[in-house]
């Protein structure tokens, strides 16, 4: 399931929002007039090369930092149409991510845990 699946699952309460509003914001980049914000901004965060700058030793903070400059004109664009329908979409997407996050914590904690974890044979003398 995308991200987008998620949240458009999460808020289709027979809303119109749900079936309108996602739809509608386009931006206007590499020729393409007709991608929504959203699409736009997966497409980019997917291709950044992210991984480069942690191996050079960048921490998530500066790496974000520099998508951003990078990216600053879609980003403009986006925002030059951005309304309170898209406001909502950002912050369902938002608590989408710091859930994530949470998750791939917990997972880490488990991996450690487990790995802490001594198995006895109490059959052997």
């Amino acid at each position: 399931m995308s991200n987008f699946t998620a949240v458009k699952g999460g808020i289709t309460n027979n809303d119109e929002i749900s079936k309108n509003s996602f739809m509608k914001k386009f931006i206007n980049k590499k020729n393409n007039k007709h991608e929504p914000w959203f699409k736009w901004l997966m497409r980019e965060l997917n291709s950044y090369e992210a991984f480069e700058d942690f191996a050079s030793g960048k921490n998530p903070e500066d790496v974000a930092e520099d998508f951003i400059s990078k990216n600053k004109i879609g980003i403009s664009e986006v925002f030059d149409n951005f309304d309170e329908e898209d406001k909502y979409t950002l912050i369902q997407f938002l608590k989408l991510t710091e859930c994530e996050l949470h998750v791939f914590k917990i997972l880490e904690k488990q991996l450690d845990m487990r790995s802490k974890v001594r198995y006895i044979d109490f059959k052997k003398k």
